[in-house]
């Protein structure tokens, strides 16, 4: 027979083990949960012992370390900079794969008890964006200088001049070239709010309302120059899904865009057409026509495909670049087919209402 001590021995050995059966159980659980919720990181992490070995990598470090082309590069920035921080200091580095397509990565690595960690960041898209905000505000102050230099220079003249022709003929370019800053400080403002995927609930619009609305916006823009807009009809009922003040923009904007690159005499003409699940807003011009090497280029920000006419014109730069960021927003698209000497006709695509 055993003892009650040995009983009470063996009893105790059970508990314990069946404790340390239980902590090893839950450790495990842990493991595996730790190991499921670094899986989904987008960064990636190397986990490594003191002697330099890897204990675990998760999915995202898997696939960048992998040693094909110029993940290579990776893969031995890693281990460099792991053996690095064995010694208790942290590194990290930048290293630019050229692709394609071309990534930015940013490796950490980090002494930890017991070991060292990595952590692999992709920044290509944020190196991206920041390269566009830079672009971007130096093209602002860049187009924003001339309006302001002007009124400079006039102000000067204003001061010393006293034939009241002269003052009348210098008052008229002051208010030009305010009215230049404005509609280009007011695109600006447009521009921030469309690129913000827009404002308020989608809608259905009659169609008939857009191009009124967007007619009688350029309307100035159009009696200034000599170049009238013809509408064209549009079939009863027809409707679109979207914002109302950003699709009148868009029209408007295609509108003041062909009035402005039309010589004096001729006329633009607007249609809002069905084709199936779709409404096509065509503009067409008679216009000096886009050459074939800007086609790709005229909705970026602040491209001109002639920049003296642009500044003659008032133009901020930013009108097609708006038109695309509306058709984006509302799940369309615009095109534009051209022939340099002949005219252009831009087509802005938007989904048809059922209703």
């Amino acid at each position: 027979m055993i003892g009650r001590a040995a009983q009470r021995r063996l009893t105790t050995a059970e508990e314990d083990a069946a404790s340390a059966a239980l902590r090893a159980t839950e450790a495990s659980g842990e493991t595996r949960r730790l190991r499921r919720a670094l899986d989904v990181l987008p960064e990636g992490v190397i986990v490594c012992d003191e002697d330099g070995h890897v204990l675990y990598r998760n999915r995202t470090a898997q696939g960048l370390v992998e040693a094909r082309g110029a993940d290579v590069l990776v893969a031995k920035a890693v281990d460099e900079l792991l053996e690095r921080a064995r010694v208790g200091v942290p590194y990290d580095r930048t290293v630019e794969l050229f692709g394609p397509p071309a990534r930015t990565l940013v490796i950490d690595a980090q002494p930890i008890t017991g070991g060292t960690v990595a952590v692999i960041r992709d920044v290509t898209e944020r190196r991206q964006l920041d390269a566009v905000r830079r672009d971007f505000v130096a093209n602002v102050s860049h187009e924003l200088r001339t309006p302001v230099g002007a009124l400079s220079v006039l102000a000067e003249a204003l001061a010393d001049e006293d034939d009241p022709a002269v003052i009348r003929r210098l008052a008229a370019r002051v208010t030009a070239e305010v009215d230049r800053a404005e509609r280009m400080i007011a695109d600006l403002l447009d521009l921030s709010r469309i690129e913000s995927e827009g404002e308020g609930a989608l809608a259905v619009v009659a169609v008939d309302d857009i191009v009124s609305a967007a007619c009688e916006r350029a309307a100035p823009r159009s009696a200034a120059r000599g170049v009238p807009i013809v509408p064209g009809g549009a079939e009863p009922g027809l409707a679109v899904v979207g914002r109302r003040s950003e699709l009148v923009s868009a029209v408007a904007n295609l509108l003041e865009n062909a009035v402005s690159y039309s010589d004096e005499g001729t006329s633009v003409d607007v249609v809002a057409r069905a084709d199936g699940d779709w409404v096509d807003f065509v503009v067409r011009d008679e216009g000096i026509g886009v050459p074939g090497r800007d086609l790709e280029r005229i909705f970026e920000r602040f491209y001109r495909v002639d920049r003296a006419r642009s500044r003659d014109t008032g133009g901020s730069g930013l009108g097609l670049s708006i038109v695309r960021h509306v058709a984006h927003n509302h799940g369309g698209t615009v095109t534009v087919v051209s022939r340099e000497g002949e005219g252009s006709t831009f087509v802005l695509r938007i989904p048809r209402s059922a209703g």
